[in-house]
């Protein structure tokens, strides 16, 4: 059974729709390279359409009515949104799902030193990574140092061009034979990621170059920093900078999080401009379209619902992940403000509802062909991806669809004229990956695995297509104003 290929089908006018769409989301890949990032920019873009925070509406005893929009956000790096349809909440839901965190090197609390007149970050990754793609490229420091004020302090350095960058170093190939003999797992250790931030020394002559005017009484007070600042002149030059530019001391690291992504903008790619080549598709490349779908779509029947989450990289875990009580919550609430809580309704209303959980699939590689069975497997430009399930081997930790519900979805996606196709995620006993489907269906609602076909997925640079993206986002559309069985 053959795919279409969506570029095939579309006239001039729906190639403009295809790259105003690929634009957008090349902004937003570019500067949400964290989920605060995302967070912040999504938030800022919805409430320009008019939604307002859930728990401003509890506050002020608005009456929530169709048409209606509200969100709400948990601790800065999740967010969901809703926008209150026709019919009651207590008969379901229509809920796109998706995650905002990605893979990326997390720095550690006491991460400052130096060896050798080299200063060091150290780091430990997050999430799914192949270690050895990590060295030798331009790397971008995000995040945010908290103070024991209270005082945040917003890091982003390394993203414009008179920004510096990081890096990892390598060992040149000229010393390589033996490392070159181990695995792929072991050519780059975890404790070999570690960035370079500085090799300049602080100018340490029985005074620093500031405290050559300090008054004499100060002398013996410093005597122990400065033979400190002896053993240690780079770090310490190190320490002077983020304490004079960034407003913060060695110590605030212990109340720090901040990210270690690749420097750069997402780019096009290819001669045709077919592609967009960036950090952080997995899964940004779902969350985006989720949330313009939520934007785009027109009057509902049924409630609409995005969630957007933190730690699905790491099991989604943790008070961020999907598998905290923060949207059950998030619906208590808004059941609450519409037909009024019950936890019977609330239960009824999970279980009717329907869902897509958008989740990156694995392109195929003509390059890696024997990991994929062909025929099954999801292809750039052949438009949304469904996953009847995932998991590994047997399909251990899968939410495997119905097919009932599948049958309903193509029903709806043919009748838009949506491009879809549907994938498995490699050949079968060579690896697999979960995505928060499972979690979900927990609830007993219908869920399925859904969307974009991905090359290098999981690397610092991944690929997809533009034709994907749009063929998604009106997926997302039909499926928000017309699913529900």
């Amino acid at each position: 059974m053959e795919t279409k290929n969506a570029w095939e089908q579309y006239d001039k006018k729906e190639l403009k729709e295809v790259d105003r769409v690929a634009s957008g989301y090349i902004d937003f890949l570019s500067e949400c390279k964290t989920e605060r990032e995302c967070v912040d920019r999504i938030v800022n873009t919805i409430e320009e359409a008019g939604y307002v925070e859930l728990s401003e509406a509890r506050k002020k005893g608005i009456k929530l009515k169709a048409g209606d929009k509200v969100y709400c956000v948990q601790m800065n790096k999740s967010v969901v949104m809703f926008k209150i349809g026709k019919k009651p909440v207590e008969e379901g839901l229509n809920i796109l799902g998706a995650h905002i965190d990605s893979p990326r090197l997390d720095i550690k609390q006491n991460p400052l030193y130096e060896d050798t007149g080299i200063a060091y970050l150290d780091t430990h990754y997050y999430g799914g990574v192949k270690k050895y793609q990590w060295v030798t490229i331009p790397l971008a420091l995000h995040g945010v140092v908290v103070l024991k004020d209270g005082t945040t302090v917003e890091m982003n350095v390394g993203e414009n061009p008179e920004d510096p960058v990081f890096f990892v170093s390598d060992l040149l190939i000229h010393l390589a034979a033996e490392q070159l003999e181990k695995k792929g797992a072991k050519v780059v250790e975890g404790e070999a990621l570690d960035i370079i931030i500085g090799n300049r020394p602080l100018k340490v002559s029985g005074k620093s170059e500031d405290e050559a005017e300090e008054k004499t009484d100060k002398k013996k007070k410093d005597k122990k920093d400065q033979q400190d600042k002896a053993k240690d002149p780079v770090k310490e030059g190190i320490v002077k900078i983020l304490k004079d530019e960034y407003g913060f001391d060695e110590e605030d690291f212990l109340s720090a999080e901040l990210e270690v992504v690749p420097a750069g903008r997402a780019r096009e790619a290819g001669f045709d401009r077919s592609m967009v080549l960036g950090y952080g598709h997995d899964d940004r490349v779902c969350a985006y379209p989720s949330m313009m779908a939520m934007l785009e779509s027109g009057d509902v029947e049924r409630t609409a619902c995005c969630i957007l989450v933190d730690k699905e990289e790491i099991g989604s875990v943790g008070a961020t992940g999907m598998q905290s009580r923060f949207f059950e919550n998030a619906v208590s609430e808004v059941m609450d403000l519409t037909e009024g809580f019950s936890e019977l309704k609330l239960k009824r209303a999970l279980a009717a509802s329907c869902m897509l959980s958008s989740d990156v699939s694995a392109g195929f590689d003509p390059t890696y062909a024997s990991s994929f069975d062909k025929k099954n497997a999801a292809h750039l430009g052949h438009g949304l991806v469904f996953n009847k399930f995932t998991g590994s081997r047997g399909k251990s930790g899968s939410n495997d669809a119905n097919a009932e519900y599948i049958a309903h979805l193509r029903d709806i996606l043919d009748k838009r004229g949506v491009v879809y196709q549907t994938a498995e995620l490699g050949k079968v006993d060579l690896g697999g990956g979960g995505t928060i489907a499972y979690i979900l269906a927990l609830y007993g609602m219908n869920v399925i695995d859904s969307g974009v076909a991905v090359l290098n997925m999981h690397a610092p640079w991944e690929a997809i297509s533009k034709a994907d993206l749009y063929e998604s986002l009106k997926g997302y559309i039909a499926f928000l104003e017309c699913a529900g069985m």
